[in-house]
């Protein structure tokens, strides 16, 4: 029989490095081992144990709020302020449309107020609540437009969103000027700080301009942020912060219409394990104010040093100066973005590539990790050797009858039999009868072409290509 341990080191071997600095989306790297043996050991000691009920496991309980209130400490949060601890970004946003949308019950048509540069997760609230989402484009600065937003506000309005940083691009949005409308007309603002939470109240400690956003801004009702991220905690925890309690009282939900016990939850999740709650705990105890401070410094040295490699080369720029730690570049006319980011993946440097969105071209993401920071002279190598391979490259074309066969579906009313005519199309899926996926090496072809196509017809793409990944795996049970 073969070890499951030994099995899981083989299939880890196909997966991104969480370590090292190298993997500049979806891990957050302190560069410290100790930091992550704490983590992996937490999280192993509590493992088994279950945050649905906190009289069950008070340790864990205890262990919430005092990472809500070391979170409400870096936020300016005021003395009656509380906290929720949430499984992740997404449903921290998710919890925050949900419990503004039940906390005016006489809204029958409950609208928000998002900037074009907020989070996807406010579209998926407003998919799962039947919120509508109102979408106000940004400035040319990739900020969101105050007054636009201002005057998008009207009477079925239950929330205004900014973001601190917007993902894409980095940047703080004006939440004075944002809040300050809301409030004018007796809205919630909600601050999606996922990303920016725990790196920017550091970042000015350290003396760096950050654009006020914290709950010291009046008529900031809530803010998410993410422990899992610049928190450098294990995945799976994120916090939700409301200025009082009475904000967040309509985010619960409580049924004793059933035999059973009485549902009592605070999250949209019923059963939570107690391991990433312990390890972000136990993270936070270890590292303290000190510990982040100087992991901020490092992830902010890391982006100049990033910051100055990209005006280093004639071919690239920034999209927008980094108010935090994402970085976002785009190519001149004699670069291609996907075959720049291919290049660079080969080199041991994953980015990730971001399509064409309006009237703005593909760009390239970046975050910035402390643990970037030892191997920045390494990036700003690749950077170059990526550049002049891509150059020497050329442009990636896209077959005019692909476009031709893309431009002519309707993403709406797509068949399977379309929708397998556009996997094969992409290169995603092969030519056998099972329609085995075959997942290139270089997804320069790849993602030109989904850049080409509208963004419904993205979706519809990547959700055909979603389910054929996740099938049932016969025949593994040891």
């Amino acid at each position: 029989m073969t070890d499951p341990l030994e099995r899981l080191k083989a299939l880890q071997g196909a997966d991104l490095p969480v370590h090292g600095g190298r993997t500049l989306a979806y891990v957050y790297d302190s560069g410290d081992p100790e930091v992550d043996r704490i983590a992996r050991e937490a999280v192993a000691a509590y493992a088994g144990s279950n945050a649905l009920d906190p009289t069950a496991f008070p340790s864990l309980l205890q262990m919430e709020n005092e990472l809500v209130g070391f979170a409400c400490g870096l936020l300016d949060a005021p003395d009656d302020a509380v906290g929720t601890v949430t499984s992740g970004g997404t449903e921290s946003i998710l919890l925050a449309v949900q419990g503004a949308r039940d906390a005016r019950p006489d809204v029958v048509r409950p609208r928000m107020v998002l900037p074009a540069t907020a989070h996807a997760a406010f579209h998926k609230a407003a998919h799962y609540f039947g919120v509508e989402a109102v979408i106000v484009p940004v400035g040319p600065d990739f900020r969101a437009d105050a007054r636009a937003m201002a005057d998008a506000i009207d009477e079925d309005t239950v929330l205004v969103v900014a973001s601190a940083p917007s993902y894409a691009h980095g940047v703080v949005d004006p939440v004075t000027d944002i809040a300050a409308a809301a409030a004018a007309r007796g809205v919630r603002c909600h601050v999606d700080a996922c990303i920016g939470g725990w790196v920017l109240p550091y970042a000015a400690r350290l003396g760096r301009a950050v654009p006020p956003w914290t709950f010291a801004v009046e008529g900031v009702t809530s803010i998410s942020v993410d422990t899992h991220k610049y928190a450098y905690a294990p995945k799976g925890t994120s916090l939700l912060l409301h200025r009082d309690g009475s904000l967040r009282k309509p985010q619960f939900f409580a049924s004793a219409a059933w035999p059973g016990y009485t549902m009592l939850n605070a999250t949209t999740q019923s059963t939570r394990s107690g391991g990433p709650i312990a390890g972000t705990w136990a993270v936070v105890q270890h590292l303290g104010d000190n510990g982040y401070a100087d992991l901020t410094g490092r992830a902010f040295a890391a982006v100049d040093a990033i910051v100055a490699c990209v005006e280093r080369e004639p071919a690239l720029h920034l999209v927008v100066a980094p108010d935090s730690t994402l970085v976002t570049l785009a190519t001149d006319e004699t670069l291609d973005p996907f075959t720049l980011t291919d290049e660079l993946v080969s080199r041991g440097w994953y980015v990730q590539p971001q399509l064409s969105y309006g009237d703005h071209g593909p760009s390239i993401h970046l975050s910035v990790s402390a643990g970037t920071l030892a191997h920045v002279q390494d990036l700003a190598s690749a950077l170059g050797e990526s550049v002049v391979a891509a150059q020497a490259a050329g442009p990636v074309a896209v077959d005019a009858g692909v476009v031709a066969f893309i431009e002519a579906l309707d993403p709406a009313t797509l068949g399977d039999d379309d929708f397998d005519g556009l996997l094969a199309a992409s290169g995603l899926v092969g030519a056998s009868e099972q329609g085995d996926l075959e997942l290139p090496t270089r997804m320069a072809e790849v993602n030109a072409m989904l850049d080409v196509a509208s963004p419904a017809m993205r979706e519809a793409l990547l959700v055909a290509f979603l389910d054929r990944l996740q099938r049932p795996a016969f025949g593994a049970r040891g």
